[in-house]
């Protein structure tokens, strides 16, 4: 029997997105809902991982599965159903061919792919398209990454940092484990899981030797591994080496000065190596992120030190910062970001704070810079 949902049928869409949060990267994240015109619910679901079904051909195949037909049915779809035969096949057609006639879409693909073919596609069969607006907002919302990478050719920056209500996030001597608590280290790997890659530098590597996994949520996929290592001094027995992981994890090294053998060492652990110098010795920021843009990373989740987070808001490349504040002073320490100094205060950098929440004893704060949520 056909079901009805509490919420709207794109309401209940954009949850079914949600849930594909974690799943889908290199792929946006879209959620599909089948209704009569009546609005009794035929099929639902949301993409799942890269090379399997998108969110429309889950919600014709859970109609199937329910028993009924979607002739003359409606499908409310969060992002504009894709034209082009990629990994699976073009799901505007398979809407067509289902028999829907009306589908009401939240935001268009940014993909020159599809930029609008999909619905072209659609109304040439004679299925009628509607707009829905706030949806839009809300689903570009969700795939600023897949946005980022289609419209600006580079990853959604997101900085993660956790420090002291002082702005410390460390001691003097290099000392950071723990500052936050462990609710907010577990937020912090969700966090971590939902990114295309986690991006560190050499000097966390040396201090800290971490996994810079995911082990603290149940993930379905790890995010893939960049390190910012101009001189290639990355240990051949750094624990990320060893991280466990149930999908594959690429690991790729960005250095500025090459040294052959330590550069053939590290690719026999199975690292990817690319030599991208930029001035003063060190590795170019702005040409690796092009270049992680090129290996379809769509987020890109910074878990570094101060003077890599420095580097990185210096060349106005953050996009937003994830930080979690700990009720601790440190006093003198080591500082969220090493840059400037400033002159005058009109040069600082903008942030709008969004989404201020307790996890655990900590407090977390989602700051985006200014203007950055422009797509």
């Amino acid at each position: 029997m056909s079901s009805t949902i509490p919420t709207s049928p794109m309401q209940r869409a954009l949850q079914l997105a949600g849930q594909a949060l974690w799943l889908t990267s290199p792929n946006p994240r879209v959620g599909c809902v089948i209704t009569t015109a009546d609005g009794a619910v035929l099929g639902e679901g949301h993409t799942q991982q890269a090379g399997q079904a998108h969110a429309e051909i889950m919600a014709l195949r859970d109609a199937q599965a329910r028993g009924h037909s979607v002739q003359g049915a409606t499908a409310f779809v969060t992002l504009e159903p894709c034209a082009h035969q990629g990994r699976t096949g073009p799901c505007c057609d398979a809407l067509a061919q289902a028999g829907i006639t009306r589908v009401v879409v939240g935001s268009s693909d940014p993909n020159p792919l599809v930029a609008g073919q999909g619905l072209a596609r659609l109304q040439a069969a004679g299925v009628q398209i509607e707009h829905d607006a706030q949806a839009a907002a809300l689903s570009r919302e969700l795939n600023l990454g897949f946005f980022s990478r289609m419209q600006r050719h580079t990853p959604w920056v997101r900085m993660k940092i956790a420090a002291s209500v002082d702005g410390q996030t460390a001691l003097e001597n290099g000392q950071s484990q723990w500052i936050t608590g462990p609710k907010a280290r577990a937020d912090g790997h969700a966090w971590r899981a939902r990114a295309c890659a986690v991006l560190t530098g050499i000097g966390t590597v040396l201090e800290d030797d971490p996994l810079l996994d995911t082990r603290l949520v149940n993930a379905p996929r790890t995010p893939h591994l960049v390190i910012v290592d101009s001189r290639l001094e990355t240990p051949l027995t750094a624990k990320l080496f060893q991280a466990k992981s149930e999908t594959p994890r690429q690991i790729w090294i960005y250095a500025a000065v090459d040294h052959p053998g330590r550069r053939a060492a590290l690719q026999a652990l199975g690292a990817t190596v690319t030599l991208l110098p930029g001035p003063g010795g060190k590795v170019d920021l702005p040409a690796l992120l092009r270049d992680l843009a090129q290996r379809e990373v769509n987020e890109l989740h910074v878990e570094a030190g101060h003077k890599l987070n420095g580097s990185l808001v210096r060349g106005g490349l953050v996009d937003e910062f994830l930080l979690y504040l700990a009720p601790k002073l440190i006093g003198q320490g080591q500082g969220m970001a090493q840059f400037g100094p400033l002159t005058q205060l009109s040069d600082a950098l903008s942030l709008r704070f969004a989404d201020p929440t307790l996890i655990g004893a900590d407090l977390r704060i989602l700051a985006r810079v200014t203007g950055r949520d422009l797509f």
